[in-house]
């Protein structure tokens, strides 16, 4: 896998990338960072706004939701973070 570059990325975009490659546990920076590499480019300014708001919520419960240990509330269980869980293998279905 070959980490996106910030060369060419707006502003707000490269400050995205590095927030999701530096979290507070490793776990995050694999699964918020990877998917930022390759979904980064291309989304929308609203999806950029829900992943400037996944950056708020605790490391420990977004991996929970991702991997599937614990439900996703309802607010969070958007197209996009069902992109991000598919990215990673798992597979969710709309509520």
């Amino acid at each position: 896998m070959t980490e996106l570059s910030s060369e060419g990325l707006d502003e707000r975009r490269r400050k995205l990338l590095f927030r999701c490659r530096h979290r507070g546990i490793r776990e995050m920076d694999f699964v918020l960072g990877r998917f930022a590499d390759a979904e980064l480019p291309r989304l929308s300014d609203a999806e950029l706004t829900e992943v400037e708001s996944w950056l708020d919520i605790p490391d420990q419960r977004i991996f929970a939701w991702v991997n599937g240990s614990q439900a996703t509330p309802p607010h969070i269980d958007t197209a996009l973070f069902r992109r991000l869980c598919a990215f990673h293998g798992v597979t969710r279905t709309p509520k």
